[in-house]
């Protein structure tokens, strides 16, 4: 391989010219420039990337440690967080965590091994060891998604409650009163927070989550299965059933079709983080949409930020409902027509039927 005394010969110069212009250092003459950069063409020269971190303290290179690269989900993060690196210069290694705190230790334990400029770390429990005192170390770090209260770490995360809202309000809309709910690891901020703002959404409307609707996964299809089966053998199984993400969804319709029901027709489902594969099931499944790629990108620019000793502020973006067609279909709204026949017929005949009372507000609203 050529090396940068190599370049220098071939362009005439010396070799500080060489190194000003691959840093592209601004006291260097456009014709020096030009001729620097041929000979790096002609002689095939490849800067040795362990020789200059350890000059400069610094590989550009940082760590995405994700817990579960199956799921659609981080895969998008993922993407999206390899392309704004990109963009500003940086390279990414990835570990995929599975969901398993060992697992998440031995990728940091590696990457803090390579000399890392900084880490991003979706964490997989409530905190481990290594990661705690990497972060209190100074080692620059932001977590997505998820986070370890406590900890001085930026966060770049979706904030879901007001969506959820809107999924019961949906819901409750439909006729739907019991709603159960099928819970994230209680080690995760993600796996808490969903649930308690499902609680909180449905006492609005009166009503509440019994333990019997509440069902213990693992952010996997296979927990999401074993919830909803022990949901349909209850004596008055859920008239709903929602999974706090994608995976456990997907298992939770296969426990739905095992029985023969039919979703929405026989019981409902809808789901935490939207995946493209929702549209394509039978019947396309309602869901809270999180901002992903642009919580990867606020995720880059906050580490990156830290690397280059700025002060980021955490990020909170707002998730969004998306709703379809697995939790039924609102009647259909009357026709004007229809409307004005209607009007017509009460005014000429009596009804011995009362007319319907105004639907309460929420906090106006009982328990059925």
């Amino acid at each position: 391989m050529a090396s940068i005394k190599d370049v220098a010969a071939e362009a005439g110069v010396s070799v500080a010219t060489v190194s000003r212009v691959l840093n592209d250092h601004p006291s260097v003459s456009a014709e020096a420039r030009t001729r620097v950069l041929a000979a790096v063409d002609v002689l095939g020269y490849r800067r040795n990337a362990v020789a200059r971190s350890l000059r400069t303290d610094q590989t550009h290179t940082f760590g995405l440690v994700i817990s579960d690269v199956l799921n659609p989900y981080f895969t998008e993060l993922a993407r999206s967080v390899e392309e704004e690196a990109r963009a500003l210069g940086y390279s990414v290694i990835f570990g995929n965590a599975d969901e398993r705190p060992e697992l998440q230790d031995h990728h940091i334990r590696n990457l803090l091994d390579r000399r890392i400029d900084g880490l991003l770390v979706s964490p997989t429990d409530g905190g481990s060891p290594l990661m705690l005192d990497a972060a209190r170390a100074g080692t620059p770090m932001v977590f997505v998604d998820r986070w370890i209260p406590g900890v001085d770490v930026p966060v770049v995360q979706a904030d879901g409650r007001a969506a959820v809202r809107d999924l019961v309000a949906h819901l409750y809309g439909l006729g739907h009163r019991r709603l159960a709910i099928i819970a994230g690891p209680a080690a995760t901020t993600t796996g808490r927070e969903r649930v308690e703002a499902f609680r909180a959404a449905i006492a609005e409307y009166g009503l509440t989550l019994p333990d019997d609707y509440i069902g213990q996964g693992d952010f996997q299809a296979e927990s999401g299965r074993r919830a909803t089966e022990r949901f349909l053998d209850l004596p008055e199984p859920p008239e709903v059933v929602f999974a706090a993400d994608n995976l456990m969804a997907l298992g939770a319709l296969d426990a739905i079709r095992a029985r023969g029901m039919r979703v929405p027709e026989d019981i409902a489902l809808a789901a935490f983080d939207d995946i493209p594969w929702f549209v394509h099931t039978d019947p396309p499944i309602t869901a809270v949409a999180q901002p992903t790629g642009e919580l990867g990108r606020a995720a880059v620019r906050a580490l990156v930020a830290r690397i280059e000793g700025r002060t980021p502020k955490s990020v909170t973006l707002p998730a969004r409902l998306v709703v379809r067609r697995s939790c039924g279909e609102p009647s259909p709204e009357p026709s004007p027509e229809a409307s004005t026949e209607a009007s017509t017929e009460s005014s000429t005949e009596s009804s011995t039927e009362p007319s319907p009372a105004p639907r309460p507000s929420p906090a106006q609203r009982s328990k059925p």
